[in-house]
């Protein structure tokens, strides 16, 4: 008799644990124009947006997407109002307040420059007395963040990449950061001949992409665990890779219908 009771209780519990996680909504928040990652003119978002979102349904989680200002949508998640945003590089000061997820993705970052103007990334002189342009809330590799400090470069953070890459047309600035893909896509999009723009032969960076949750989210551990474990099982079962290179065909399909 009490066998049979404590199964049943056992069953009740799983039935309610069940239920809880199909009715969690993950309100997920992220910025526009970080091409192939995130964009509003990609497919799904762009793809860490798919990422993420099949990572969540992997353990039967729902999620509702929305778009912000980079800085913005990310102060909004810091306050609570939305559970996660991505992608974000580890940072010292934003891991205090938020929970990193595994890798989204790892990323390398170019110098993009006029034609005729390459700019050497492991050159401290050749980036010094420059002009350089990173969007704003986007933290810039540690090398480059110095010679802001010490007034050997000036940034300029407009909303996203695009106005970046116009800035680097008009003359305005020098140099942008960017994968590579994604700042000659970028560039492309504008019009720009691909023989009017060059990149630096060697990346400045080398970073991993991650989803984050601000640590004062009540579930936020939970959360994260069941994030992590959706995101194994993609890589686990091959949906990972099959995900990815799936998108970049088809991105190389879409470039020139990209607006």
């Amino acid at each position: 008799m009490v066998m049979r009771f404590s199964r049943a209780l056992c069953v009740l519990f799983c039935f309610l644990l069940c239920t809880v996680v199909q009715a969690r909504e993950v309100r997920l928040v992220t910025g526009d124009g970080y091409v192939p990652y995130t964009s509003q003119n990609l497919p799904d978002g762009g793809m860490l947006s798919l990422v993420v979102r099949k990572a969540f349904e992997q353990r039967g989680l729902r999620t509702t997407l929305q778009w912000r200002p980079w800085n913005r949508g990310y102060l909004l998640t810091q306050r609570g109002q939305y559970d996660a945003t991505f992608p974000y590089i580890v940072s010292p000061d934003r891991q205090v307040q938020f929970l990193y997820s595994d890798p989204l993705y790892v990323g390398e970052q170019f110098i993009f420059s006029r034609a005729g103007e390459q700019i050497d990334s492991t050159s401290e002189q050749s980036l010094s007395g420059r002009r350089f342009c990173y969007p704003l809330g986007w933290q810039a590799p540690p090398q480059v963040e110095k010679l802001v400090e010490k007034g050997k470069l000036t940034r300029h953070s407009p909303q996203g990449m695009s106005e970046c890459a116009q800035l680097l047309l008009l003359g305005r600035d020098d140099f942008f950061l960017a994968e590579r893909r994604m700042g000659a896509m970028v560039l492309e999009g504008l019009g720009a001949d691909a023989d009017h723009f060059t990149h630096s032969r060697e990346p400045i960076n080398r970073n991993t992409l991650h989803l984050v949750i601000p640590r004062t989210l009540p579930d936020a551990q939970w959360l994260m665990d069941e994030f992590n474990l959706g995101l194994a099982a993609l890589h686990a079962s091959g949906e990972y890779q099959r995900l990815v290179e799936d998108y970049f065909r088809q991105i190389n399909e879409l470039e020139p219908s990209l607006p």
